[in-house]
């Protein structure tokens, strides 16, 4: 089965939009049950050399079952970075997401609601292979490190765990349900000769994640959803461009500054041997 590429930002949202789906995934990532979920859309239009296009950022507002059988209100936002670069991209927008306080239901006041970051990223870290990563805190007491089970609304408040999931890593190698889940992601299943489709056993999926490959599939036939993949490979081409021209620039003056450090330690030198000859007259 042909399914849309998930990893288009168009897409993405047409996936997440789904509410029965993003719950099923949001849940399998979390590894808790979702009791109720409201998409809270962000959307920015950013100029590029005369063009313009939509970054969406994909809030949602959450009813969760811990662990502990707790229930409890977080905001869980979800990126997607195609360059590194983008981790300024990620702080300058978590900033903004801790200055917000959210409506929760029975409040009558906003509440500084507890954040889950899920990050999508387009390409490998450095030092870590793991396809995904959870970046979970925990409570320690630290004159004995015991771990401290009670949790503090003013250290939720202000600290948050984390999901990070490096879709090249993903891969054949299904260890979890979130592995089996996101596998929909799985790039080593492009169709030769258009990145916009993948190709999908659906048989190898369990019977519940399998609506999601059907959700997906219903994508490949929009002609607007594959309009907008195209612009975004133009858009990715100029912006890897720019990419380059500014590294370009910056070896550039790298080199720059190395050949005026060698020109004032020339000249350092030739001033030591000048003094060097007026002393020895």
């Amino acid at each position: 089965m042909q399914i849309a590429n998930p990893i288009y930002d168009v897409v993405f949202k047409y996936l997440m939009q789904n509410n029965e789906i993003a719950t099923l995934i949001l849940s399998t990532i979390l590894e808790q049950e979702i009791l109720s979920l409201d998409l809270l859309p962000q959307e920015t239009a950013v100029a590029l050399e005369k063009r313009t296009f939509i970054v969406y950022r994909l809030d949602f507002s959450a009813l969760i079952k811990t662990s502990a059988g707790e229930e409890k209100h977080v905001v869980i936002e979800i990126q997607k970075a195609k360059f590194a670069a983008d981790i300024m991209r990620f702080r300058r927008y978590l900033g903004e997401q801790y200055k917000k306080a959210f409506p929760v239901e029975g409040e009558k006041a906003p509440q500084a609601t507890p954040i889950i970051s899920i990050y999508f990223l387009g390409y490998r870290l450095d030092h870590v292979a793991a396809p995904v990563i959870k970046v979970l805190r925990r409570y320690y007491d630290a004159a004995t490190g015991e771990e401290i089970p009670d949790r503090e609304e003013f250290i939720e408040s202000l600290t948050h765990d984390s999901f990070v999931i490096q879709i090249p890593q993903l891969g054949p190698e299904r260890r979890t349900a979130t592995e089996r889940l996101l596998a929909v992601f799985d790039q080593h299943r492009k169709v030769e000769g258009d990145r916009h489709v993948l190709d999908i056993d659906e048989e190898a999926y369990p019977e519940a994640y399998r609506k999601v490959v059907r959700w997906l599939n219903g994508a490949v036939s929009e002609p607007q959803i594959r309009r907008t993949m195209e612009v975004e490979d133009e858009i990715l081409a100029e912006l890897e461009d720019i990419e380059r021209r500014m590294v370009g620039m910056e070896k550039a003056l790298e080199e720059k500054d190395q050949i005026i450090g060698e020109k004032d330690r020339a000249l350092a030198e030739k001033d030591r041997l000048i003094a060097e000859l007026r002393g020895s007259r």
